[in-house]
């Protein structure tokens, strides 16, 4: 119990750095230097909380509690992919055959693999929270598969594969506050309606906000009023 204790507090610290971190990034000029600092916490943040929830899943595996530790290993996956592909898409943003390499297949056919499962596991338990969620996992590897094969053909894949990703952590920020850290402070809200909102609607509104930015960042974009004729327009951030 001591040793669990350990990974706990770690964990739940670095969950609350991620979100304060997350909207102190967003609310700061993209591509600015304070907004590469914060950030790089964010997602240091992000990784420690991957890394600390791993024993934690552990330990409810050799508990005997199987659904509850085979959905927690689901969840580190999701956003184990959502925190690499956001920082890959940084550091590989001169090259999109590296950051489509071998990884991003193999996080492509592990998401949709496991949403399946937990697709089946919830079924056969009866349990709302898992069959809904193991949609998520199914749809980021198939829309994995897609990018894969529509986005090195645009000059800002980069950036569009950055800020798919930083939603999709920002979601599952919330998730963890609204779904896994607020219910200890108010048990009475577990199995409720709100409940259940604290883990999807962060999800449909970071569907909605990739969607949307896609659209706006996949448009050609007008010249300013002014520009010279063929003059091409940098991308936010860049």
């Amino acid at each position: 119990m001591e040793v669990l204790s350990a990974f706990a507090l770690p964990h739940v610290a670095a969950g609350t750095v991620a979100l304060l971190t997350f909207w102190t990034t967003a609310a700061l000029r993209k591509g600015s230097r304070p907004h590469r600092l914060v950030g790089r916490v964010y997602l240091l943040a992000m990784a420690v909380v991957v890394v600390t929830g791993v024993p934690l899943t552990v330990a409810r595996a050799l508990d005997g509690q199987t659904v509850g530790a085979t959905f927690l290993a689901y969840l580190l996956l999701l956003v184990s992919t959502s925190v690499w592909l956001s920082w890959r898409a940084i550091r590989d943003r001169a090259s999109a055959t590296r950051y489509f390499g071998r990884m991003h297949a193999a996080l492509a056919i592990a998401n949709p693999l496991a949403g399946f499962g937990v697709l089946a596991l919830g079924l056969s338990v009866g349990s709302t929270l898992l069959t809904g969620f193991s949609l998520v996992g199914v749809f980021t590897g198939f829309d994995m598969w897609r990018r894969r094969r529509v986005m090195p053909a645009r000059p800002n894949w980069w950036l569009q594969e950055h800020y798919g990703a930083m939603v999709a952590n920002g979601a599952a920020t919330h998730v963890a506050f609204l779904a896994l850290g607020l219910p200890r402070l108010l048990p009475e809200v577990v199995g409720s309606a709100a409940y259940l909102a604290g883990w999807f609607l962060p999800v449909v509104l970071a569907v909605v906000a990739t969607t949307w930015l896609d659209r706006r960042h996949a448009r050609p974009q007008r010249p300013r009023a002014g520009a010279p004729a063929g003059t091409r327009l940098r991308a936010p951030g860049t």
